[in-house]
């Protein structure tokens, strides 16, 4: 054995061991196995004869029916598409960017207003202002009940999936759209703000301790030194959830808004498989596109920032 062999083998032998990793790694490979014991997960039921038959008369539903027996032609598969996108297509698109865009913003907002009360940091008795005297226990308290309340409400309505609040908030606008501009906004308004909060209590203190201890109120420091510190991360974290809220507003049409989920259910409801695959892509083709945009803005920022 050759030297360099013998002192990579010396380092392989020094690596650094982690007792809880290994553990971890092996009650991971003990609960996936138990997982697939206990749910009776056969691989012979998904390459059966029915499963293979089913799998071809989908793969035949799926052509254009207008097509069926025809050679392939990319002009009248693009034709039938057009025609498709004139019959409600292209206007459901439209309606699921609109229900997105309207969505991520009203979240921006409501993250943006629950963001300060719940950063620890902004809220502290003697923020960026540390005197030598310590804060009063009734200012403490009431700092962490404001900073504790406020986590909790993002708790929660972040915790309830985008679908619960869809339909409870269908009993009350009916079949609109904003059932699912309002699911989507309070959904991820809980994240946002979380993300947010985060970002201001991890900001450089050095501008907002200077703006203070020249006599800068809270909201002064908030609007001069935290905002222009913090906003190319919120942007980020805007883009983010707003391609995230394209997808969403795609499933979220099955509960009757006039989007593309809403021709999918309809699709699949009449046994239209081929036009159910069409606006599927439809859907895919638009979270492309907003994850493309979102990508391109993120990136602008951070070589902003």
């Amino acid at each position: 054995m050759s030297d360099r062999e013998l002192q990579l083998r010396a380092l392989y032998l020094e690596r650094p061991r982690d007792r809880f990793v290994r553990a971890s790694m092996a009650v991971l490979g003990i609960v996936m196995l138990a997982s697939w014991l206990s749910g009776e997960f056969h691989l012979s039921d998904v390459f059966s004869q029915r499963r293979l038959a089913n799998a071809e008369r989908f793969a035949a539903d799926v052509v254009p029916y207008s097509l069926r027996g025809e050679p392939l032609s990319i002009s009248a598969t693009a034709a039938w598409a057009g025609e498709r996108l004139a019959d409600g297509g292209a206007q459901a698109m439209l309606a699921t960017v609109a229900i997105s865009v309207a969505a991520i913003v009203l979240a921006a907002l409501l993250g943006a207003l629950a963001c300060l009360p719940a950063a620890r940091s902004f809220m502290s008795p003697d923020a960026f202002a540390p005197s030598a005297r310590p804060p009063r226990m009734p200012a403490r308290a009431a700092s962490a009940a404001v900073v504790a309340g406020t986590r909790a409400v993002l708790i929660f309505v972040r915790a309830v999936p985008e679908y619960v609040w869809a339909f409870l908030l269908v009993k009350i606008f009916g079949f609109s759209a904003w059932p699912a501009v309002l699911a989507l906004a309070i959904h991820n308004a809980g994240i946002l703000g979380k993300l947010m909060a985060e970002t201001v209590e991890n900001c450089e203190p050095a501008p907002p301790t200077a703006l203070r201890a020249l006599g800068a109120t809270r909201l002064q420091v908030a609007l001069t030194a935290i905002l222009p510190d913090t906003m190319p991360r919120f942007l980020l974290y805007f883009f983010y959830r707003w391609e995230t809220c394209v997808r969403e507003a795609t499933v979220l049409g099955m509960l009757g808004v006039l989007s593309l989920g809403s021709l999918i259910r309809d699709a699949r409801a009449s046994n239209f498989y081929d036009e159910m695959l069409f606006y599927v892509m439809l859907g895919a083709a638009l979270v492309l596109v907003g994850d493309l945009v979102s990508a391109l803005a993120r990136a602008a920022l951070r070589r902003a920032g």
